[in-house]
């Protein structure tokens, strides 16, 4: 362990007042360590080096810069050396000395304390003030040590004297290797200029950065052919030392390079890894054609936008430099030439191809690159700068061709004298030309086509007015089976002629306020036309009006103005002006409309709260004829009515039975309904409550009794399952087509019978004298209904 007798005072050491002596001597002791190869000779030369440091230390401590005041104005008297240690060093038994304490104060019963970074564990003081290390110490991890002296006595535990701090320094030994990343790589344009940088190598190193041991040097390991094209320098940095680098030649250059600390010295530790250095593209290079010429075949009915084929083009450089230019020679407005991602040429059409004109285009193209270097690297006359394409063109059956694509025509509305509007023309481009058939398909098109000529001729007389134009296709069809077709489109315009009359419009805006008074304006009315040129529109009334006038205003509107005021809604009457509207167009057409004007109470101005309504006084013909009709009705029905009542009051039922016998009749017999009984035998009904063997034996007869309950009482619901059960169980009865007579009502009903048999004109008679206090309207009810001598004399 190597310790130098330094003091220091005031609690501050003097090489930490002297930094830059200290640095001088951390690096003159470890070049003393390192200056030469191990072995015997090599510890005596460290020993004098040491020695010698020593010496230049204490003189560095005596220099003027340290005034000697600084020394004597502390009272306290800490007295010990600076210390450092060696990191690395294995602890020893006993543990070394490496300091010692002094103080003053120091007797028999004092005592001194360590405290701060490591005290009592890597450094430990005992009773004297030697200071000992007990454990290997790493600079790497820390390199400096700040503890705190405490000088106290043994036995009443006081202080005697003031703390002072100090700093065991650890000093560096090359322990550590150099350590590159894990991985590298640079890149450099391809020619750049000789000198240029590539890119700079970092290695780090743990030892202390301020000596040898932390200091990295840098140099390459490859061959001597290497050595001419990139250079390293001591700090890391690539240049390279020609302008010849090619990226076609050589894309890619992996050098070794070491890094070595202590790099004035032989001896250190030193690591190696291996650097990638890719050489980037640039555009020196010329594209040129693959081939000198191009063989395509195309068929005729090919559309334009068709991809013929692919004009293959060579550059050495990488795609993203390689930027050709493809121009097409002699037939430029037919073919076109696209550069797709691959950056090649794709020979496209512009316009569709014909057999029969030319069979084959032959033309040529030309490639044409710009480079950022002025001698590009293929140059040279053997270059394939121009090339030759030839297309052959293939015959395909192509149908009818129209001589247009889209036809437009026009006729006007109304009847017609001559109905050919025009004519479509289409034919085959092939050279076996077939004739041509022409038609329309659409059922609904008011337009025929002549199948051989293509005329267009109307089926119906067109009205602008309800469709102003049609659009339709012709068909053009090869005149043999199967044979192929095309379509052109007709545009029909319907053309307009003065065929309308024109209306009055905004008859609502035109009413009479009480208020108004002589001359004011009390509406304004327009007109439309259905015609397109209807021109200017003129206003005028038919008939003279004493109470209104109208102005034509010759903007298509006129005005309605009072003659004379004081209306009002109180009074009901009708006012209708007739207006005759002319058009200007040939021929003119003029209409007669009525207009129809309100009375209306207003606020000012003229803004509406209520209108009259005109109501006619009279009633019209047909509302009267539909009153005497509905009191025509109702006379026949009251008639019928009282003729019922009468007809039914001299009816007399007869019954041997006290019970009421309802009857149904057959689905088949409509019936009379209740005035069918006087027609029939009530009194079977009535034996059928005392005699339940009458069954008919032979066909159906007009009834088919049913069986009663020997009481005809009893529950009817359990009276009307019996019959039901004993109809479907008898096997003797035919199944006709009939209903059941029932012959029991329900004796126990509180109500009594409900059956009409049982009205009779005494009973069901009623007093109507009151008819006769009605009136003379009612005379003929009170006679039908009234009690008079017939009546009575019928009754008895």
């Amino acid at each position: 362990m190597l310790r130098l007798p330094l003091r220091a005072t005031g609690g501050i050491f003097e090489s930490r007042k002297t930094v830059e002596g200290t640095k001088t001597l951390m690096m003159k002791h470890s070049a003393c360590r390192q200056m030469t190869e191990p072995g015997f000779w090599a510890g005596v030369l460290v020993v004098l080096c040491t020695l010698s440091v020593g010496a230049d230390v204490n003189q560095a401590l005596k220099t003027p810069s340290m005034p000697s005041r600084v020394l004597q104005r502390h009272k306290r008297d800490w007295k010990w050396d600076k210390l450092y240690v060696n990191e690395e060093m294995p602890p020893k038994n006993p543990p070394e000395k490496i300091g010692k304490l002094e103080n003053t104060f120091f007797d028999a019963s004092a005592r001194y304390i360590l405290s701060g970074e490591g005290a009592n564990d890597a450094f430990t003081v005992n009773d004297n003030g030697d200071i000992v290390v007990n454990t290997k110490l790493d600079r790497e991890k820390q390199s400096f040590y700040n503890l705190t002296a405490s000088l106290i006595d043994s036995k009443t535990k006081k202080q005697l004297d003031k703390d002072d701090t100090f700093v065991i320094v650890v000093m560096d030994i090359n322990d550590n290797i150099p350590v590159f990343p894990p991985e590298i790589s640079g890149s450099i344009n391809e020619s750049s200029n000789a000198g240029s940088i590539v890119m700079t190598v970092k290695a780090t190193d743990a030892d202390d950065p301020t000596t040898q041991n932390g200091m990295i040097g840098y140099k390459l390991l490859n061959g001597t052919d290497l050595f001419n094209i990139i250079n390293i320098n001591n700090t890391g940095v690539i240049r390279t030392l020609t302008s010849s680098l090619d990226r076609e030649k050589q894309s890619q250059y992996l050098i070794a390079i070491q890094a070595k600390d202590m790099p004035d010295v032989s001896t250190g530790n030193s690591a190696t890894t291996i650097v990638t250095i890719n050489i980037t593209d640039i555009n020196d290079n010329i594209a040129t054609f693959k081939k000198g010429e191009y063989y395509f075949n195309v068929k005729e009915d090919s559309k334009p936008g068709y991809e013929i084929g692919i004009l293959e083009v060579e550059d050495k450089d990488e795609i993203k430099n390689k930027n050709p230019s493809i121009t097409v020679q002699q037939k430029s407005n037919v073919f076109d030439i696209k550069i797709n991602n691959e950056k090649n040429g794709i020979l496209s059409l512009k316009v569709p191809l014909d057999y029969e004109t030319e069979k084959m285009h032959k033309f040529s193209v030309d490639v044409s690159e710009y480079t950022v270097s002025e001698s590009p690297d293929n140059q040279g006359s053997r270059l394939q700068m121009k090339a030759k394409v030839f297309i052959h063109v293939i015959d395909v059956n192509e149908p009818p061709v129209f001589n247009q694509t889209e036809y437009k025509f026009s006729i006007y509305e109304g009847p017609f004298e001559n109905p050919i509007i025009g004519a479509v023309s289409a034919k085959d481009p092939d050279e076996n030309s077939y004739k041509i058939r022409y038609s329309i398909e659409d059922p609904n098109c008011p337009v025929a086509v002549d199948p051989v000529q293509g005329h267009l001729s109307l089926k119906k007389q067109l009205d602008r007015e309800d469709k102003p134009s049609y659009t339709f296709q012709v068909t053009a069809q090869e005149n043999t089976p199967n044979g192929l077709m095309s379509y052109a489109l007709v545009n029909l315009k319907v053309l307009d002629i003065n065929d309308n009359a024109p209306e009055l419009t905004n008859k609502s805006h035109v009413y009479i306020c009480e208020s108004d008074q002589p001359g004011t304006i009390i509406g304004t009315v327009g007109a439309s036309d259905k015609d397109e040129n209807s021109s200017r529109i003129s206003f005028t009334l038919a008939k003279t009006s004493l109470n209104f006038s109208l102005h034509d205003n010759g903007n298509n509107t006129a005005s309605i103005m009072l003659k004379q005021g004081g209306f009002s809604t109180e009074h009901s009457v009708e006012h209708v002006l007739e207006i005759e509207i002319t058009d200007g167009g040939t021929p003119k057409q003029k209409r007669t409309d009525r207009l129809q004007i309100k009375v209306c109470t207003c606020q000012t101005p003229r803004l509406v709260e209520y209108c009259m309504a005109y109501t006619r006084t009279g009633m019209s013909v047909s509302a009267l004829l539909a009153i005497l009709l509905c009191i025509v009705t109702i006379l026949v029905i009251v008639i019928l009515i009282v003729l019922r009542r009468r007809y039914q009051k001299e009816v007399l039922v007869s019954k041997s039975c006290g019970e009421i016998h309802e009857q149904l009749v057959r689905y088949d017999e409509e019936g009379g309904g209740e005035m069918d009984t006087n027609g029939y035998d009530v009194s079977i009904l009535s034996s059928a409550c005392h005699d339940s063997s009458f069954r008919p034996s032979t066909g159906p007869s007009l009834y088919a009794v049913v069986k009663k309950p020997s009481a005809c009482k009893g529950d009817m619901a359990m009276m009307i399952e019996v019959k039901k059960d004993e109809a479907d169980h008898d096997r003797d009865g035919i199944p006709y087509d009939t209903l059941h007579i029932y012959g029991y009502e329900g004796s126990e009903s509180l109500a009594g019978s409900l059956s009409s048999l049982d009205s009779s004109s005494s009973g069901s008679n009623l007093d109507y004298d009151f008819l006769h206090e009605w009136g003379p309207r009612f005379r003929t009810l009170a006679q039908l209904y009234g009690v008079d001598g017939s009546d009575s004399d019928s009754s008895d």
